[in-house]
């Protein structure tokens, strides 16, 4: 998971700095939103791949 989450800073620096400054934007909900979403969807993509 982690090498995953690597590669956007490691190949496209400026892009993955403004998005993060770009969820500050969001209010506390919003951020809570996508984060139960990407849960289940990879709870899903799990489920479907194993």
């Amino acid at each position: 998971m982690l090498v995953i989450e690597g590669i956007m800073p490691m190949l496209f620096p400026k892009i993955w700095r403004e998005t993060f400054l770009n969820l500050t934007k969001y209010k506390n909900g919003q951020i809570r939103f996508f984060g139960f979403l990407s849960i289940i969807l990879g709870i899903i993509l799990f489920l479907i791949v194993r």
